[in-house]
Formats: C-alpha cells, structure tokens, sequence
C-alpha cells in the first residue's frame, strides 16, 4: 500500500479557514497557535495536559449523529495533522476587548476570578465549550468542566462565583441531603451584620446576557466535508516523522500488519506523553480515529459494546445514559466505572483519551483495567489474518506497558457485560488528590452470590498500583469462594490478601506500607458494602454496626463558595474616589481574551535563537570533560555556551559565599547548569542539549537530608539565634516538660508561567534590553551587567507582568538571564530562554523544608513557660536566600504568643540538592508551624482544647516579642475572638465529638490559630520604593513604579492611589510596564511590603505634582483636568515628578537578640473542619473561617483575593503537594502529573473571609496593611484539624498521648497515624534493610 503525500491540512480556527501544504507531524496545537498564527491567549505551562492553561474547544461535524460536537482539549496534546475538518476556537475567538467581550470573559473578570490571568484563558474556554453544549448548566457540571484546570493565584471561589451566574437557579446548595437549609446559610448570620459592613464584592446587574446566536457557528463547508462520502487517507510527511490517518479498517489492517511497531494514536495522552517527557520516537504514527468502526457505541442483549477510539468522555455519556435507563441490577458495573470516570483525569483529557489507549497503555495506575478485569470485559481484536476475543484479566497484561496483543492486531471494541442479580462490583482508587490525579493504588471488585444466599459463588479481585502490571489476588479468590460472606471470611479474606499481595520495600512509586495497606481497607470496604446489600434483600447476614455505615459513601466533591464581609467606605467619600471600593484588577477583561502579554507572547524578532540548558546528572562530582561535538553538528543548532563562553563573571560572592553561573570544575547537585545550547528552534536546542557529553569523576561526600547534613555537621554560615528570658531555669520550675520534633517537607511554586527571558542585543556601545519574568528587575539588570561585564545603564530590564511569582522569581531567574544575555551577546541576535516545567522544577527548586526539635516546659493547665527550638533547614547546595529565611522563622517562632522564656536556634543545612529559595512567607509558616505543633502537643499532653491552651498562652496587652520588639495585640485578640465566633467554633466542635463518638472509620477534626505576621524586609534597606508620574497635554497620566505586577494587583492599587490623589478618574491613569530604565535600584517585590513601598512613593510623586498645580487651579477653579494641564504646560510648569519612599529602618542585633524587624504587623485568625476516611487516609476540607486585619484596604476585592489565594496555597502545602527525591537525590516530582497543587476539589465548599472593621495600621498607605503571605501559614489549620481527626480515630484503636505527623499531611500518613488492625496486618521493612524508592530531605 502507498500513501503519498496528502495536498493540504484543511480546518478552522477562530472561524478563519487554515489550509497547510507543509505539514510536520511532530507540531502541536499550541505552538501552532502561539508562533504561526499568533493567538498567544492558549499558553504553555506544562506541556503535558496536566493544568489547562492551554484548554482550546474543537468542534466537528458528526454524520451519524448528524450534529456538531463541542468538546474542550488541551492544545499541548493535540498533533495539528488531527485537526483536518475541524474548527477550533481559542479566548481570542470568542470575544476581546476591542470589540465585544462574551458573557463568560466579562464574569470572570468582574468576579475576580483572575489574578496573574495566566490560566484565565484555559478557564474562559473550558466553561465556554460548557455553554456550547449546555446552556444552563448546574453547578455539577461546572464543577465537571473545570476539574481539569489548575489555579495557582485565586483559590477557585472567585472563579465558580462568576461562573455560577449562568447557572438556571443561583445559590441552590449543593449539600443535597442536608436537613438545615443551604450550607451557605450556616455561616456567619449576614442580617446581624453592621450597616457599614458589606458582603457584595462584585455585581452582576449589568453583565452581557448569554446569546448562543452571537457564536461562531460551524463551518458549513466542514459540514459538507463531513457529510461528502468517501473521505480520503491523509498522510503528512515532516523532517523526522510520517503521519497516516486510513479511513477504513481494512486500510487501517494493511497498515498495521505493513508496520507493526507504528503506535495508533488518537487522543495522544500517553504516546504524545512518552515522546515528551522520555524522548521516545516514532518515525511512524498511525492514526485511526476516523474509522467507523472504532467510533461504534452498540447496545446489545448482553451487554454494551464500546468501539476501542470511544473518547472517556462519550464512554461516560453512555454509561450515564444506560444507568437511567436500566435495571439497577444490570448497572452495577457502569456504576463502578461512572465512579471512577467522575474523578478520572480531567475533563480535556476524558474528551482525549480513548477506552482503548486506556487499556493497551497497560500502566497500572490507570483506573478502569482494574474494574474491566473483574467484570470479565473481553476485547475484540483484529488483525490482516482475522480476529479473536481475549479475556480482559491479568494474563492479558505481560509487563509494565506491554499486553498479548500481537504487533500487528489492534483492539476494535471492547466489550462490558451487564452485572446479574446476585452479582455486586466495585471499585476503588486513592490518590493523591481526589480528582485529576493518577491512583496510588485502584481496585476492581466483583463478587457473584449463590442465588438467594450469602454463598460466595465467584470472586474477582484486581488491583492496579501494587506491581508492575494488573494483578488478580487469584489465590485469595479461590480459596474464598464457596464460603459464607460473614466475619470470618473477612479476616480470612485479609490474611489471605496479606500474603498474596507482595511488595518489594523498594517498589517503584515508594509508599509500600500503606499501597499494601489500602488493599486490604479497600477490600472491607467491599465487604461492607455488600453485605449491606446483602441485608437490603432481606439475607440474614450479619448486621454492620452503624458506626460503620459512613464507610461506605465517598466524599462528595463540591465547588468553594463563601460569605465575605469588609468595612464599606464612609458616605461622605467621593463616588469617584476609588480607595477602600472593591475594585477589578485593571488586567482581568484582557487576561480573559488572552490579549494580556506575558514574555514569551512577545512576538519573535527576525532571527530569534532558543537556547535550552544543559544540566548536571551528578549530585557532587568533578567535571573531566565536556563534549559538545555531537549537540552542535545538530541541524539548527548555532552554539554551545559555557563557562568560558562568560565576558564578565562566572562566579560572584553572595553574602561570602561563591554563586557560579556555569559550572566550571565541579557540580554539587543534579540539575545545576552546566552549559547552554543555542539553535534556531526550541526543538533543536533541546533535542542537541541531550547530546551534549559530560564526563564526571564522582565526589564524597554526598548527602541530601537534614539529617545527614546534622550528622556531617554541614552549615551554612551564619547560625542564628534568639533568646529571651531564662530557659534552662525556668524548666525547673515547671510541671511537665516535653520534647518532640515535626518536619515539614518543602514546596513547588507551579507559578503557571514557567522561568524564561529573551535578551536582545542592541548593537551599540554593548547595549542589552531583557523582556523577564521577574520579582526583582534591579538583581536581574546587576547579575546580567556583571556577567557581560558591563555597567547596569546598559541593561535594560522590562516587565510587563509575570505569570505567577510567589518568590521564585526573585533570584535564580537573574541566572537564567544572564546566560541567555551571555548567548545574545556571543551571537549578536535576540535569544530566547523559555524553561520546561521539569526542568523549571528542577532548576529553581522551591521552599525549605525544615526540621524542628523543640523542648517545652509547661504547667498542667496549659501555661508555657519555657521553649527550647532548633530549626534546621535544607537550604541544598548554595545559600540563596536560605539565611534570610532561617532568620524569619526565628522571628515568628513566638506567633502570638508570650513565652517568657524562649529561646530558638537556626541552622541552614548545606546538602548536595538544588538551592532552595524564596517563596511566599519566606521562613514564617515553618517558623510559625513549628511553635503552633508545640501548643497542640502541650493541649494533648494536658488533656485540654487546643484553642484553651493558645489563648491562655496568647499575647494581650502591650508587649515585646522575643526579638524586643513592641506588638500590640489588640487586633489580633479581635481577630480570635471574631473567628471563633463567627465559625460557632464551641458549638461545632460539640457537633464533632458526637461525629466521632457515633462513627468509627469517618472521623471529623477542627482547629483554630491566632496569627501575628511581620511585614516589611528585615534587612532596612529593602524598605524603599520609587515611582515615576508623567502628566502629558491631553490630561492622561503614565505611572510607572519599581514593584512587579504578578497577580496581586499592585498596578490596581496604585491606579487609585494615583485617582485618589490627582482627583482625576482611573480612566485617565495608565500602567504601562516595570522597567530599570525608568525606575532604578527598586527592591524586589516581596515581603508583603509592595503596596506599602510603591503606594507611598506614587502618592508622593503625585503631590509632588498636585502641589505644582495648586496655584493654577486655584487661580482658574472653573476649568476642567485637561484644561489645567494645557495651562501648566504654557507655564512651563514641570508635569513629571518622581515619587520615593524612604521606609523604616529594620534590623536585628542578633548578638542581643533584639532589633526592630519588622514595620508593623499583619493580624488574623483561622478556622477550618475536615473529615477523614480513616480506612484510606483521604480527606475532605469541609469549611474554613478566616477573620483578617488589613486595617483599611484599599481594595476588599483583591484583598480577599490575597487572603484566599494564600490560604490555598499553603492548604496545598500542609496536605498535597510532595516532592519526593530519589535515594540518588534526582528530582523525581517533575510536573504536574507527579506534583499535586491544589484542584477545585480541594477548596472547602464553605470559604468564609470577614476583613477585621474599624481597624487602622497608621504605618502604611491610606492605613492599609501587607496580605500577600501571611494567609498561606492559615494553611495548617487543615493539617492540625487531620491531627485532631487522627486522635479521635487512634482512641478506638486504644491508643492515646501524643503521637507525630509530618507535614504534609497526605493519604498515606493519615492512614498510617490512624492505626486499625488493617494498618496492623503490614509490617513496616526495617530502615536500611532496603533502598528506599524516594527519600524525605
């Protein structure tokens, strides 16, 4: 068979008709959008269909059905060859800002639901293809649409508050069996509430109604295509790869039987994957998905037929159609599968991914081969010679990603039987997040009953995550059936199990004790639930105790809502006058087109370079030799860098200690940059990185963990320590003393936009313009002059806006620039760096994990009196930020609380990982974690409510810290006292002790913490900020300011302080970039300090200004704005002005343990409740109380949208997000498939955030305070709830006293913490009888 060229690729985007003669197999949908047609609105932020920042809809034409489909993907994974007769539709599509917005993009933006805007796109089309098909949607199908999208900014309640405006009954709650009205009518009593209080944040009053018949209808002449018979075989030759897509089955069989080794492709979620992330080629794709026959849905007598190119998505449908429409007793596996369908991937990828590519994928973590196996499915394969019908079982999976099917057959259709009377499946899966996240470990269950009895007649048992393949607990079967279905067999069953099932400690994956555990809970789950089927016919069989009943329903996923309140504006306040009003973010109606322009949507200069890094395998090892040959003989490839390659400097001092650029003749860790490739193409530069030959000569010693750096003794200087009081006397005097330790493991930032820069080259007198993503502009422009070795007037550094910052974006980005400015200056044209998620994780690195060891001395109500701290951190191989971070710790470790005597010591473990570095809070969620674990141990130690014991240790007069510093902490006692009101904390946690008494494998935890938060940099110097105000003729003014717009919405802010202060409206006031060339020597924007610096500075530039118009305004009080400028101009009246603040002087004498550190104070107080399955060591956050002291905002919008933002981020930081390191110490969590930040499922459906009243922080800018970072601490409010819900079961196991949790809490150690005789029955491998597959560091 031949198969020339195919003449054109014909389809649609944004309803304009795309015809391509030259196709190449290996694009995707998104870099076609993004650098061919210029449609930067869909963007890279994974590359791996993990985060939806690309989400794009497609829609074609179905002749069977004989109606247009909608359905959203992610562009990352989409081979543009698929798209022939298709019409795709991007954010720009839809609506912009130059002509009409659609309803979609204005809500979310009026609703606040984009901050940084980078995944607001992927948001705006995944809710738009919602409305495509169903135009008044429940708030269950909005939460379906959005599980696939990833915010790192606003928490998601912002989003869904938008979002459920298009729903057709607004404000129905979710909680569909509750018994007390609407969950949202059991937060705080909004008609109690002040008369200058007010809960509205935004209105919808006047929002563009929802017009189907103003959407971009289907290309007629795609429909003719569609209809027209006889479509022709497409093939599309590129440099590397042939693509061919048959249009019948015989072809399809030919072709396959013509090249066996040539992988089908359809959805491209896993192949497309395996050429991503591990290099895998094919120089043949065949794809299959216009056959028919692969396509067919048939219903039939026994059962449903489901063709092997049925997306998830259509499967779903189906199943859902068929358990409406059928006996009970013939859906039970389709309700099995719907179960695990609803929280399988994310809804692009369902729309994506087929039943067959499932299957043939065999890797164990993927749900439905568990559940299929134990139905008895089979699959109809075909090939050239025949057909034959395979058991789907574990024969049918030979290895980790291999099956029997013969090179040249392909699955046609997979066959579901339906279940029969006395037959009972299920299914079960834990992961790491509920939803959108790969199983730990995934079960099929199925159990068939003699007829009338509770005799086992047959048993299926398949788990998926516990071994390289599928397995069949085949003996256990065996042996079970015959028997009744009663205690006995249980533990039988269990015993049975135990043996059976076998794991190596060191498994691939890690988690051995409990993945062994959850086979077990799993399967009495199973038991539980059948026998009360069993009993529901009327079988004499045991009776379940009731405690046992809430074992058997899952959590139910809800999406986040909320009640806000904050201080309203006094009456008197100018309508116009925008302080204190929740205002829009001035980006969000752009941010939701996708008209916004991040760095990398600025569009290629002719005769752009990518450069791509080269990175050490070798955590500490002596570089031999770099080859480079081979990379640079690479087609497009124009260089290698290294460090000879530097014109300035290679390696500077960081505070004493050496930061390399390249590395020159060692690396101290894997993933520090060796080297740069320079090519035409990013694919170039990255496939020729790879070929790029480093000979290492390893090095001792080489170590990872905290704790091998205490054992090596390996610091970095300096060590810091702080003491107040007597300690070692005062434990003499006390009742009891404890000592204990808690480690809390670190964090990814996964801003969305991952690091990059491009650098062009000037051409005279060695001038460098730098388009960054970055926090800190000034360091960016110093690093890259010294690294050319030039002076910092000719770098130039612009920042439009950044795509998520968080704190990673204040250093190792400066590196980053520079040695893509090194590869401009050597190559004399413009080089672009745009960073990999992978290799941004790898590189950058994140937040410290930190070890405490603490003795505390108290009495026996509760009274500390004395503490005792040693923080450690890993700080990995180069000292970054690590002891400025050390140091903040040190200075929350009191919270709010009077210790009289404290004392705490920190150390920054030098170890051979990559540097960690900044991230929000910067030191003080550790430092506050490590202080609030103490309490909560004293609590349990003494018998007492944990809240007891931190209000009677709590700050409530006037006092100094331990670091001598004056806090009044009136506020924060106010704070407290209005969250625990507010959250009827008392009456809840009554409700919660009469959960746990009446429930014994579902158990309810609540916790409440004070905070105290330092805002401003500790080192003084910091503490300035600088602006630039422009007046021109016509009357509109340009502000430009030395803070960094990332979300947080400074540029917001300081548009109204400037309308404020000029009296003109916002209208007028334009921002257009942060840029060194206008504002120099600004400090990073961090610290919470950024509204504080730049606020004063643009308010003092604009007096300045005002003061100059005065006299002329008074002398012409009639004349408007613009004709007061025209007058100041013709009297040569200067209309630009330059704005400073000169902060407070900060410092500490770490000799005397005293200093004033910190400007002021940042107060609040945190509530949140949670209910564990104690079986499976998953959680729900089932509301969360959050009571803030900003003193006066000056916008409650973003405000709320800081504190809930934070709050998220640091839940995921207590309770999700992992990285795990191998024994070797690679980087093993590497994207968004391995990390897990929190999902909307994740979000308490009640999230409640009151703003304190009648507050005033005279210290900053219209008496406001600094939010971004302190929120993220409330995030342990979850992790003590789980700990309490972990006590509770721990007790009905007979355990009692103090036990440990590390943070993050996740499924496994809540689990393991709860102990049963499940967790019992697995005997945890003795440490250093094995590798282990990840270490904690």
């Amino acid at each position: 068979m031949s198969y020339s060229q195919s003449p054109e690729l014909m389809f649609y985007i944004n309803g304009k008709k795309i015809t391509e003669k030259n196709v190449d197999p290996e694009e995707m949908l998104l870099t076609y959008l993004r650098k061919k047609v210029r449609l930067t609105g869909t963007k890279y932020a994974c590359g791996t269909g993990g985060c939806g920042a690309c989400t794009v809809m497609i829609s074609r034409y179905n002749p069977f059905q004989e109606q247009v489909l909608h359905f959203s993907v992610n562009a990352c994974l989409v081979p543009i060859c698929s798209l022939h007769g298709a019409a795709v539709t991007t954010a720009e599509g839809i609506g912009s800002t130059k002509t009409k917005l659609h309803p979609v993009q204005e809500r979310i933006a009026k609703a606040h639901g984009s901050q940084c805007g980078f995944c607001t796109p992927g948001m705006v089309m995944s809710m738009y293809t919602l409305l495509r098909n169903i135009p008044e949607p429940t708030m269950e199908d909005i939460r379906e649409a959005l599980t696939g999208n990833l915010c790192r900014c606003t928490g998601y309640r912002p989003i869904i508050d938008g979002f459920k405006t298009f729903c057709g009954a607004s404000g129905c709650c979710q909680d569909e069996e509750s018994t007390t009205g609407c969950c949202l009518d059991q937060g705080p009593n909004l008609n109690q509430m002040d008369s200058d209080v007010s809960n509205e944040l935004f209105r919808m009053n006047d929002v563009l109604p929802l017009d189907p018949t103003q959407d971009l209808i289907f290309p007629p002449e795609l429909m003719l295509m569609a209809k027209k018979q006889g479509a022709q075989p497409l093939c599309f030759q590129g440099n590397r790869i042939r693509w061919i897509s048959p249009v019948d089955l015989a072809d399809l069989l030919e072709l396959k039987s013509l090249y066996p080794d040539a992988p089908l492709v359809i959805g491209n979620t896993t192949v497309g994957l395996n050429v991503k992330l591990k290099g895998v080629f094919h120089p043949l794709i065949i794809a299959p998905g216009r056959i028919a026959e692969l396509n067919m849905i048939k219903e039939g007598k026994y059962g449903l037929t489901f063709g092997a190119a049925c997306s998830l998505s259509a499967m779903k449908d189906e199943l859902k159609r068929a358990v409406s429409e059928l006996a009970e007793e013939k859906t039970k596996v389709f309700q099995a599968l719907l179960q695990t369908l609803s929280c399988l991937a994310g809804k692009q990828i369902r729309n994506m991914a087929t039943l067959g590519g499932n299957i043939l994928s065999a890797i164990p973590k993927y749900d439905l081969n568990s559940i299929l196996a134990a139905a008895d499915c089979t699959l109809l394969v075909v090939s050239k010679g025949g057909s034959r019908e395979i058991r789907l079982n574990e024969e049918f999976f030979t290895g980790f990603g291999k099956t029997t099917l013969k090179p040249d057959e392909v699955l046609l259709t997979v066959h579901i039987p339906y279940s029969r009377k006395w037959e009972f499946v299920s299914a079960f899966r834990q992961a790491q997040r509920r939803e959108f996240a790969f199983s730990i470990v995934n079960s099929g269950m199925r159990v068939v009953f003699e007829e009338g009895t509770n005799v086992v007649k047959s048993l299926n048992i398949f788990y998926g995550g516990v071994g390289p393949t599928l397995i069949r607990a085949s003996y256990t079967c065996q042996e079970l059936a015959g028997r009744l279905w009663d205690e006995k067999t249980l533990q039988e069953a269990c015993r049975l199990l135990g043996e059976e099932i076998s794991l190596s400690p060191s498994a691939p994956g890690g988690r051995v004790e409990f993945k062994k555990t959850l086979t077990l809970s799993f399967f009495f789950k199973f038991y539980m639930q059948v026998l009360q089927k069993l009993k529901n016919r009327d079988l004499c069989v045991e009776d379940l105790p009731p405690e046992y009943l809430t074992a058997l329903k899952s959590f139910k996923n809800e999406v986040p809502q909320g009640h806000h309140s904050y201080q309203v504006v006094k009456a008197t306040q100018p309508l116009d006058d925008p302080i204190g009003r929740p205002s829009m973010h001035q980006s969000s109606f752009k941010q939701a087109t996708g008209e916004a322009v991040y760095y990398d949507d600025i569009p290629s200069i002719t005769g752009e370079l990518f450069l791509f890094m080269v990175t050490s395998t070798r955590p500490h090892a002596k570089i031999i030799s770099i080859d480079a040959s081979e990379a640079v003989s690479v087609p497009g490839v124009v260089t290698f860098l290294s460090a000879k390659d530097v014109p300035g400097v290679n390696r500077r001092l960081w505070f004493n200690e050496v930061e390399e650029l390249f590395a020159e003749e060692e690396v101290t860790c894997v993933g520090q940059i060796i080297g740069a490739i320079v090519a035409d193409t990013r694919d170039q530069a990255k496939r020729a990185a790879e070929r790029v030959k480093v000979t290492y000569e390893d090095l001792t010693p080489v170590f990872f963990t905290i704790e091998e750096a205490i054992q090596h003794q390996s610091f970095f200087n300096p060590k810091r320590k702080l003491e107040r009081g007597n300690v070692d006397e005062a434990f003499e005097k006390v009742d009891c003393i404890l000592e204990g330790q808690i480690y809390m493991g670190g964090q990814e930032h996964f801003y969305m936009e991952t690091q990059g820069v491009i650098a062009v080259p000037k051409g005279e007198d060695g001038e460098m313009e730098l388009f960054v993503a970055t926090q800190h502009a000034a360091y960016t422009q110093e690093v890259v002059a010294l690294t050319l070795g030039t002076n910092a007037n000719k770098v130039t550094c612009h920042v439009k806006r950044v795509g998520g910052g968080f704190g990673g974006k204040v250093m190792k980005i400066a590196a980053i620039s520079a040695i893509t400015a090194t590869a401009a200056h050597k190559t004399g044209r413009s080089v672009r760096c745009v960073l990999d998620r992978g290799d941004d994780m790898l590189i950058t690195s994140g937040r410290h994990p930190f070890l405490g060891k603490y003795k505390v001395g108290f009495m026996n109500d509760g009274t500390i009196l004395a503490a005792d701290i040693t923080y450690y951190s890993n700080g990995g191989s180069t000292l970054d930020e690590s002891s400025f971070i050390m140091e903040k710790a040190l200075l929350h470790m009191d919270n709010g609380y009077k210790i009289p005597n404290l004392r705490g010591r920190g150390l920054v473990c030098k170890t051979y990982l990559p540097s960690y570095t900044a991230f929000r809070g910067f030191g003080g969620p550790q430092g506050l974690t490590i202080i609030e674990s103490v309490l909560h141990e004293v609590a349990a130690k003494c018998g007492l409510p944990a809240e007891k014991v931190r209000d009677i240790n709590m700050y409530k007069e006037p006092s100094y810290t331990h670091h001598k510093q004056l806090v009044d902490p009136h506020n924060m006692v106010r704070c407290w006292e209005e969250c625990l009101k507010k959250s009827a904390y008392q009456n809840r946690r009554l409700a919660i002790e009469e959960f746990n008494a009446q429930n014994r494998w579902k158990k309810r935890g609540i916790s409440a913490v004070p905070l105290k938060f330092g805002i401003g940099f500790s080192k003084g110097f910091y503490n300035q900020g600088a602006a630039l105000i422009h007046i021109y003729k016509d009357g509109s003014v340009l502000v430009t300011h030395g803070g960094t717009e990332m979300g947080q919405g400074i540029n917001t802010k300081m548009i109204q302080v400037a309308s404020h202060v000029l009296k003109i409206p916002v209208s007028l006031i334009h921002i257009s970039e942060t840029c060194t060339g206008n504002v120099p020597n600004a400090a990073p924007s961090a610290a919470s300090f950024g509204t504080d610096a730049v606020g004063m500075a643009v308010k003092d530039g604009c007096e300045k200004l005002m003061n100059r118009l005065e006299p002329i305004m008074r002398e012409h009080p009639k004349y408007t704005w613009a004709e007061w400028i025209k007058e100041a101009y013709c009297q040569k009246v200067s209309l630009s002005a330059t704005g400073f603040f000169m902060g407070p002087h900060t410092s500490v004498d770490w000799e005397k343990s005293e200093g004033q550190a910190y400007y002021y104070f940042t107060f609040g107080a945190c509530c949140s409740e949670v209910e564990i399955d104690c079986l499976t060591g998953d959680h729900k956050n089932v509301r969360t109380d959050i009571v803030m002291d900003v003193g006066q905002s000056l916008n409650p919008a973003l405000d709320i949208g800081q504190i809930e933002g934070g709050f998220v981020q640091g839940l995921g930081l207590y309770t999700i997000e992992e990285l795990k390191f191998s024994p070797e110490g690679v980087l093993l969590t590497r994207g968004p498939s391995d990390y897990k930040i929190p999902a909307l499922c994740d979000i308490p459906p009640q999230l409640n955030v009151s703003l304190l009243a009648n507050s005033i922080n005279p210290h900053a800018i219209y008496f406001s305070k600094g939010i971004g970072e302190p929120t993220v601490f409330f995030g342990c409010t979850i992790f003590f709830a789980i700990k309490e819900a972990i006590a509770a079961a721990r007790k009905d196991s007979g355990l009692s006293g103090n036990f440990p949790l590390n943070s993050p809490a996740t499924p496994e150690k809540i689990c393991l913490a709860c102990v049963d005789q499940f967790t019992q029955m697995v005997p945890a491998a003795e440490p250093g009888t094995f590798i282990p597959w990840a270490i904690d560091v």
